[in-house]
């Protein structure tokens, strides 16, 4: 087998992970960063890219390094902290939030401007929708050329027309800055990053980039590392032009929908500004497909993981998990929402804090004697913000909003960064 990628190999490697990450949230938030922003945009846009699209670029570079998936990255911690963290970050990267969310943001931008808002057309659409999802994903070998080679490219070009008309055909003039954006504008948009989820995604996508490269004939670790690098950054740069092409839709056209929840209301008001009914019948088309692709790649992931952990057939576990993702879909958009922030708040810090130190990997003599204790706070002090978050403050500490970084989410950062520094010359000294 060959040993090498051609640069058009190289360059579909890149477009399959564009289209892995391209989903709900890397749609709905970016606009309403750029509203809230206001004047502030570049410092807030700055922050979202970076745990938007830095984090999991790194994460893709940190399983490649170690040359495995999520199971791989958690064996210095142990087996069942192992298996706790994989199952909190496939239930919420699947059934419990990111996965329902696909449904209820397709349908919110897909159907709502054509047939209003209820909940018995949304019962009907998610059921419809996690119909098309569950035939698909039974059947993940038929994914690649099938759904894959077909709908990214619709994606770019809708994505690439959506672009063009913020850039150049604004629906008005920049606002000021407003709500904590006024003071902490990029630490705004780095939090709001975490809504993407596409850091945990990684966790979960960057083995299937692996084994795509596998599949190819590469095996070298260098190799490995590097083609691998090469389509994160392709994705990356994707990503990138995507989210601040959108967040300047939200900065200079966010006047349309002044009352916003999410980038939702922002987007469908655009498109019917600058096209009209046409716009929203292009933007629902992009839309869906993106959500329903995003979809199909999280059921059928999640299906394998909990199908190994539960010893249940890969059918009946997607069955189950689209079920399941229908039922909290018919929550509402804003509903999810609320549920997920104190959740990612807790993921989060672990998350971050597990990849760079698995991309620190070759400098442990013993990686558990530094991972247990770092990880261990990071969880920590993730828990609390989660809490405090969820409006439980019952169990925090006062101290703990003392904390550089603590009244923007970013608390942990300190305590993680300290323990690490302990860690890490105890495991220099220690034989």
């Amino acid at each position: 087998m060959n040993s090498t990628l051609r640069a058009q190999d190289i360059i579909s490697l890149g477009f399959m992970t564009f289209a892995l990450f391209l989903g709900a949230g890397n749609i709905i938030f970016p606009p309403l960063v750029g509203q809230l922003a206001g004047d502030s945009i570049w410092a807030a846009a700055l922050g979202f890219l970076l745990t938007g699209v830095g984090l999991p670029l790194l994460t893709v570079v940190a399983l490649a390094r170690i040359g495995g998936g999520l199971e791989v990255v958690t064996r210095p911690i142990g087996s069942l902290a192992g298996t706790v963290f994989g199952t909190a970050i496939y239930l919420t990267i699947g059934p419990l939030f990111a996965t329902p969310r696909t449904a209820t943001v397709s349908y919110s931008i897909g159907v709502v401007p054509f047939l209003g808002e209820s909940e018995l057309a949304l019962a009907i659409y998610s059921f419809i929708y996690f119909l098309i999802v569950m035939l698909i994903a039974l059947y993940p070998g038929r994914l690649v050329d099938t759904v894959g080679k077909l709908i990214t490219p619709i994606l770019i070009i809708g994505l690439a027309v959506l672009a063009l008309a913020a850039i150049f055909w604004p629906a008005g003039s920049v606002q000021v800055p407003s709500g904590p954006y006024v003071e902490n504008a990029f630490a705004e948009g780095f939090t709001q990053g975490y809504q993407t989820m596409d850091a945990l995604a990684a966790l979960v996508f960057g083995i299937v980039i692996i084994q795509a490269l596998r599949a190819k004939g590469i095996h070298d670790p260098k190799r490995l590392t590097r083609y691998t690098m090469t389509a994160g950054l392709i994705a990356a740069l994707g990503l990138a032009v995507v989210y601040l092409s959108l967040i300047w839709l939200g900065a200079s056209s966010g006047i349309l929908a002044p009352q916003a929840a999410t980038g939702a209301p922002i987007l469908s008001a655009f498109v019917n500004h600058i096209f009209g009914a046409m716009g929203n019948a292009l933007l629902a088309l992009i839309i869906i497909l993106a959500c329903l692709t995003t979809a199909i790649g999280l059921i059928s992931a999640c299906g394998l993981y909990f199908s190994q952990l539960l010893h249940i057939s890969y059918p009946k576990a997607v069955f189950a998990l689209s079920l399941i993702s229908m039922l909290i879909a018919n929550q509402g958009l804003e509903q999810l929402i609320a549920i997920a922030v104190p959740a990612l708040l807790i993921l989060y810090p672990i998350a971050i804090t597990l990849v760079f130190l698995c991309l620190a990997m070759p400098y442990w003599r013993n990686a558990s004697r530094v991972f247990i204790p770092t990880l261990s706070i990071a969880a920590l002090f993730g828990l609390m913000d989660g809490l405090v978050a969820a409006n439980i403050t019952g169990f925090t500490p006062a101290w703990i909003q003392t904390l550089p970084g603590a009244t923007i989410g970013l608390g942990w950062v300190a305590p993680v960064i300290a323990v690490l520094i302990i860690s890490a010359l105890i495991d220099q000294r220690v034989k």
